[in-house]
């Protein structure tokens, strides 16, 4: 009897990674594509289905395809659409879903935003198995979040429920890609922590070898090392950084009162520089009510955690 598998598809602005794998979440096969390379949708779409097609021949003879998984930053699941995603190179509204039928014409397709792929991913592989009620974070070049309430996914009444990275967390502050002004994104990212560097070199006169990278070459891991090896600048611009993602935090436990809420992505390598500050800002500025109630934890999806999640739509989907 062949093994019913899911193929998932990462969308990144870069490279679009995708892989097939079972309900018990072995992975079966994996490959990828350059994404930025494609101006035109359709050219895309033709090298990307000839990958996952010549792909799945490989495993053809002992498995069984039986749907398909998208997660793709600002992806509509209500309409299988990507709508003005500000980094990937094609503008305007994609009917994605619509356009890929023409390649996978029997096959159900689910596309998503690419966080909330990961907040299913978590759900059906790893650390929320049990739970009904958590939150997933995901901490990369920009903030994305998953929220599962009663065990579903909350879309909204237009699927693009769940925006934790565009609350605004200080009026006037730093500007977004997203056209407003102080978005958490714009201090808890990895982006942000490159931001939040530069504040506390122009705030503080302490030495630091942070001082002498230019800004084009610094990021979030050189920070991340920095600080690990005791510079006083990286660990102040952790602890910062910290801080705010607590008060967004607790301010979300108030309205959805979790069982947990995981971080994922690379900011979230960082481990305890970043995970101690979130959890003593989160519980400072908790309401009483849910002080003490709610685990801050790291995601079990280590490895390939975008397409687990772009094929845990499939299986939220079909259960099988």
């Amino acid at each position: 009897m062949k093994t019913a598998v899911a193929l998932g598809i990462d969308i990144g602005g870069t490279n679009t990674k995708f892989g097939f794998i079972d309900r018990a979440g072995n992975y079966l096969a994996e490959g990828n594509i350059l994404t930025a390379t494609h101006e035109n949708i359709k050219d895309y779409l033709k090298e990307l289905c000839a990958a996952t097609h010549t792909l799945f021949s490989t495993i053809e003879e002992t498995s069984t395809l039986i749907g398909i998984g998208i997660g793709a930053p600002d992806g509509n699941y209500y309409k299988g659409t990507i709508e003005y995603a500000p980094n990937l190179p094609w503008h305007g509204i994609i009917p994605f879903v619509e356009m890929m039928k023409e390649y996978y014409p029997n096959l159900p397709i689910y596309l998503t935003n690419d966080a909330n792929a990961a907040a299913i991913g978590e759900m059906i592989y790893g650390g929320a198995k049990d739970m009904q009620d958590f939150l997933v974070v995901t901490l990369g070049t920009g903030l994305g979040s998953g929220f599962v309430a009663h065990g579903k996914l909350i879309y909204g009444h237009d699927g693009f429920a769940g925006e934790l990275g565009h609350v605004i967390v200080s009026p006037d502050g730093r500007q977004c890609s997203c056209g407003r002004k102080g978005c958490l994104e714009t201090y808890v990212s990895a982006t942000g922590v490159k931001r939040s560097a530069y504040k506390m070199m122009a705030k503080y006169t302490t030495p630091s070898p942070l001082r002498d990278i230019p800004f084009n070459e610094m990021d979030a891991k050189i920070i991340s090392e920095a600080a690990l090896a005791g510079d006083e600048l990286a660990q102040e611009t952790f602890r910062y950084t910290g801080e705010m993602l607590g008060k967004a935090l607790a301010n979300v436990v108030a309205i959805t009162s979790p069982q947990a809420i995981f971080l994922m992505g690379g900011l979230a390598k960082a481990g305890e520089l970043l995970f101690k500050p979130v959890r003593e800002s989160m519980e400072q500025n908790m309401m009483k009510l849910f002080k003490g109630k709610v685990k801050l934890l790291p995601s079990k999806l280590v490895k390939n955690a975008a397409i687990y999640g772009a094929a845990a739509l499939v299986w939220e989907e079909i259960k099988i």
